[in-house]
């Protein structure tokens, strides 16, 4: 029974957070973005005490069920080990204590250092939302594409395309490293890399130690048969010595499905020891505490979510754009700072999977790789779209409203004269202009005392909010002829 509700509780958990990864209609985020703000790292970087609270108590309680149920990159592992299909696959291992402790010192360094790359690297939500957006989401609009082109056929409009295209060739080779890294492992050990690398096991499995329901041998009833610990993931259960090493253990419910004899069994040992002194006869219901570990789960998830409506401005596409050199990186609004962004991020890319408007993408930047930034080649960022704030889980952009959105300035447009059509190519323009959302931008003479002088945009610092509207509609080629810089601090208008 423990196996079972803990299999549907991961099942379940698992595939809703990855269809929040994968969602680019902009519905699922209303419903499902507590999902992300329940891990463990992110509410850790947002402050989110309630959610870090419920999770150590629920560690003191259940054990490790954190990573076997509410964890997607555990769950994933799990998943993955499935593809070899031997049985009695595992072994009891000794707890790689060199590996395992010297990861979470390096994770913590790298955190209070500000080394972000290392820092979002080592995170195990990040890990897999990495591999979620980079990966699984390209495949996943692929598949949306090509239901399009039928549905066309059979003039449908069930689905419509959508784009496709690499945000970060860079990021995107550490996705899929990862990828690889965690299948390899899984495949020979099973919750290897949950075991020696991951830092947010490594802190739970302090609380798991004590934790007041256990796998605990009945050591009257063991055969030694070894069933145990073959099917054991973690390599945390010793048959020989009747022994769980519960830093370990995730409480997958393996042991106690395999065991032929009833040897194994979850459970308090003083409240067992009770009810064996008072000869109860009566059998421990372990459905009952299956039951509340799924109810103290369900209680941990709140879900307070607002609806949005998207709208859509209707912007032709314009392609083969290049990104300009700006120097100082462009943040999203809510993000209040490049370094309070940089510092609270855990780079697990759900702003950049979320984004309607294809504005975020991870930066290449070796010093920032993995950050969220924004450009403008593909979109530009609407002031009606707060889905970045609404979504991100450990504070680094802060929720905003839609007019508090409109007042926010994150960078602001400059002109490079020698790149605008009006005076490469001697023609009448004004695109920057008519689409400016925030009336920062107006045509005027480019000599005030020539009436037949070409009309060129004229930039109010002061009004421009930094969307990028004007860059992302610029007809000039390779380079727009304006774009945003980006400032380390935003401001209000």
């Amino acid at each position: 029974m423990l196996r079972k509700i803990r299999t549907i509780l991961a099942a379940v958990f698992f595939v809703l957070i990855t269809l929040l990864f994968l969602d680019f209609t902009g519905t699922l985020h209303h419903w499902l973005s507590w999902m992300a703000k329940i891990q463990f790292l992110p509410a850790v970087m947002a402050l989110n005490m309630v959610v870090v609270v419920a999770l150590i108590v629920l560690t003191l309680i259940f054990g490790r069920i954190y990573c076997s149920i509410i964890c997607p990159l555990g769950v994933f592992q799990d998943i993955l080990a499935r593809f070899h299909r031997k049985k009695n696959k595992y072994n009891h291992s000794k707890e790689v204590r060199w590996l395992r402790y010297p990861m979470l010192v390096v994770f913590v360094i790298a955190g209070v250092a500000g080394i972000g790359s290392l820092f979002q690297l080592l995170a195990p939500y990040s890990a897999y939302g990495r591999i979620a957006t980079m990966i699984f989401q390209p495949i996943w609009k692929a598949g949306n594409n090509l239901l399009a082109m039928a549905a066309e056929h059979y003039e449908s409009y069930a689905f419509y395309s959508v784009d496709t295209w690499m945000r970060s060739l860079p990021v995107l080779i550490i996705a899929a490293v990862t990828l690889v890294i965690l299948f390899v492992l899984a495949w020979r050990g099973g919750r290897t890399y949950c075991n020696t690398i991951c830092p947010v096991g490594t802190i739970l499995s302090l609380f798991a130690r004590f934790s007041w329901l256990k796998i605990r041998f009945d050591e009257d009833k063991c055969k030694n048969c070894s069933l145990c610990s073959k099917n054991c993931k973690a390599a945390c259960i010793d048959f020989k010595t009747h022994s769980v090493d519960y830093s370990r253990c995730v409480v997958c419910g393996n042991c106690i499905d395999s065991c032929k004899f009833g040897a194994l069994r979850y459970d308090n040992a003083k409240l067992h020891s009770k009810a064996n002194s008072e000869k109860t006869g009566s059998p421990v219901d372990a459905s009952k505490r299956s039951f509340l570990l799924a109810s103290a789960l369900v209680s941990t998830a709140a879900m307070a979510q607002k609806k949005e409506k998207l709208m859509d401005g209707g912007l032709a596409e314009i392609e083969d754009k290049v990104a300009p050199e700006r120097q100082t990186p462009l943040t999203p609004p809510g993000s209040l700072s490049f370094n309070h962004f940089a510092q609270h991020c855990t780079g697990c890319q759900l702003c950049v999977s979320e984004c309607p408007n294809q504005v975020l993408r991870p930066s290449s930047d070796l010093m920032h790789l993995m950050l969220p930034v924004m450009s403008y080649e593909h979109g530009h960022c609407r002031p009606e779209c707060t889905r970045c704030s609404e979504v991100c889980p450990a504070g680094a952009i802060i929720k905003v409203d839609k007019p508090e959105k409109s007042s926010i300035q994150i960078g602001h447009a400059v002109w490079i004269k020698k790149n605008c059509v009006v005076l490469t190519d001697e023609v009448e323009c004004g695109n920057c202009a008519r689409h400016c959302p925030a009336g920062a931008i107006e045509m005027v003479p480019l000599d005030a005392d020539n009436e037949e002088s070409p009309m060129v945009p004229a930039i109010n610092e002061s009004a421009c909010i930094g969307c990028g509207a004007c860059e992302y509609v610029c007809p000039s080629r390779p380079f727009s002829a304006i774009f945003v810089e980006g400032h380390e601090v935003h401001k209000k208008i």
